[in-house]
């Protein structure tokens, strides 16, 4: 069974870059779609990152587009999250999650599409 386990959150000022990470352990992130996810308070689950197996496909919401970039480790079987020029509406816990597939050529930022999912760590944005 494969287990996520993300790190690297914390507090850190507007305009500023944190890095998460996704360790995966019981399976190898060769064959999943990995996306990042974000729930702040009183707000949906919605998608903010996510990456083909090969690595070769990557999206990212509108939200995040040129300030969020996601990237694989093989050799440790890690995701990273890079999250640079940080705001305050970025503030949430974010989540790493894996689709086993079958994969179709696009990864979703959809959280119905994930079947493995992390707990969680926080990130805030505050001066």
């Amino acid at each position: 069974q494969l287990q996520l386990v993300e790190s690297g959150g914390g507090l850190v000022q507007p305009g500023g870059s944190l890095r998460v990470s996704c360790a995966a352990a019981g399976g190898t992130l060769d064959y999943y779609v990995i996306g990042w996810f974000r729930q702040a308070p009183g707000k949906e689950r919605e998608g903010v990152s996510c990456r083909s197996p090969s690595g070769i496909i990557t999206t990212n919401s509108e939200a995040v587009e040129g300030r969020f970039t996601i990237t694989r480790d093989r050799a440790a079987n890690v995701v990273t999250l890079q999250m640079d020029d940080l705001k305050p509406d970025d503030t949430a816990v974010y989540y790493c999650a894996a689709d086993p597939g079958p994969f179709t050529g696009l990864c979703s930022l959809v959280p119905g599409r994930y079947d493995h999912w992390g707990q969680g760590t926080q990130v805030t944005v505050s001066s």
